[in-house]
């Protein structure tokens, strides 16, 4: 397939022949774009009008053109479909049934463009009893039991970031989901809509714990299974300076690793599947690592199979040696930011610039996708 941007710097990745069609949004729907733009797609951002200059520093919306148009103009619903024609993926995340109020639902989008792939992102879905109600990450993470997984020591459940419902259950399921579909149209030619809700795509992510309940591996109970801080040999301790180390010997090689690098001979610690031990050593584990600074305690067992590393913060994470030495930070303009993943040996992904601080016309980038039909 030759690449249709014949105007514009050659993208570099995997997808760079693809055309993404995406309605500003917050959260997972941006994300989603920005991995399918950093893998050489050509993502054009449809916002509403004085909202689509970005600032440089907005990462997640890197790599894009934007166009303002108002979806409450005939004129500029007319340019969203145009656009839509030329494109083999869109992306919105709007209540359902708001694309077809606007007139550019599935249905009138796949006349005009049988191949599109149409991916809706949202919390719950095109259907269900709460498919129309306002929610956001900490919601639709709720109704699935993942939040409750994440409890502090007091029993509380705490928001783990939107790591879980935006970005894991719902960004990546609309890029796993768009890119299956778009497979699907160079078998048959056939495009289809991808309903991407966070409810459902955290819930197959907790497939592996339903499995280690339904196995009797599993407490439900707070705090108190091997991966959410029960044991001593899977959590974090403070160390001298108020900084953290992070811990998670499970296999015996590598706990008697920890044990014999951190000094932890006591008999006590023959005992490491044993539930009833873990209070009694995680307060002595804690004594002991509270003894040394975090960066002592990485010096002595970061480079070891004692699976223990630094709990480092965001401003430090660049820095670190292993993500310094494999590049996970690029520097885009002036400041660095994630690099893309994952990497690809033949097609490198690559940031196709900063967020977009000037909009560009719907009619130009049809003129100069008309311009290069030929190419396509």
């Amino acid at each position: 397939m030759n690449d249709r941007r014949k105007s514009r710097p050659a993208a570099t990745g995997p997808l760079r022949n693809i055309r993404v069609l995406e309605f500003a949004g917050i959260g997972p729907g941006p994300f989603a774009a920005m991995l399918l733009s950093d893998m050489g797609a050509e993502v054009v951002t449809i916002a509403r009008p004085g909202q689509g200059k970005r600032d440089v520093g907005d990462f997640i919306n890197r790599g894009r053109r934007v166009v303002e148009l108002d979806l409450k103009n005939a004129a500029d619903v007319v340019a969203v479909a145009d656009l839509a024609a030329s494109c083999d993926i869109l992306i919105e995340g709007f209540r359902p049934g708001v694309m077809e109020r606007l007139g550019l639902g599935p249905e009138e989008l796949f006349s005009r463009n049988s191949r599109l792939v149409y991916g809706r992102m949202t919390g719950w879905g095109q259907d269900g009893p709460l498919s129309q109600t306002a929610g956001h990450d900490i919601n639709y993470i709720a109704i699935t039991g993942a939040l409750d997984c994440f409890r502090s020591d007091e029993g509380d459940p705490v928001s783990p970031l939107n790591l879980v419902g935006d970005f894991g259950g719902g960004a990546l399921y609309l890029v796993t989901g768009v890119l299956a579909a778009l497979n699907e149209v160079w078998i048959s030619g056939r495009g289809q809509v991808v309903d991407a809700a966070m409810c459902d795509g955290v819930s197959n992510m907790l497939t592996y714990f339903h499995s280690r309940r339904a196995l009797g591996l599993w407490r439900d109970k707070p705090r108190a299974n091997v991966l959410e801080g029960a044991s001593h040999f899977y959590n974090t301790y403070e160390c001298a300076d108020g900084g953290y180390i992070a811990i998670g010997a499970i296999e015996p090689q590598f706990y008697a690793t920890l044990r014999r690098l951190a000094g932890l001979g006591d008999a006590a610690f023959d005992h490491q599947r044993d539930p009833n031990s873990w209070p009694d050593l995680k307060k002595r584990m804690a004594e002991i690592f509270i003894t040394r600074t975090r960066d002592e305690w990485s010096a002595l067992l970061a480079e070891t199979d004692a699976c223990v590393q630094p709990v480092v913060t965001l401003a430090e994470a660049s820095s670190h040696p292993h993500l310094a030495a494999r590049g996970v930070f690029v520097k885009v303009g002036e400041l660095d930011q994630p690099a893309p993943a994952p990497r690809f040996s033949i097609t490198p992904s690559a940031v196709q610039g900063p967020a977009s601080g000037s909009l560009e016309t719907a009619a130009d980038i049809l003129a100069e996708w008309s311009a290069n039909a030929g190419l396509a």
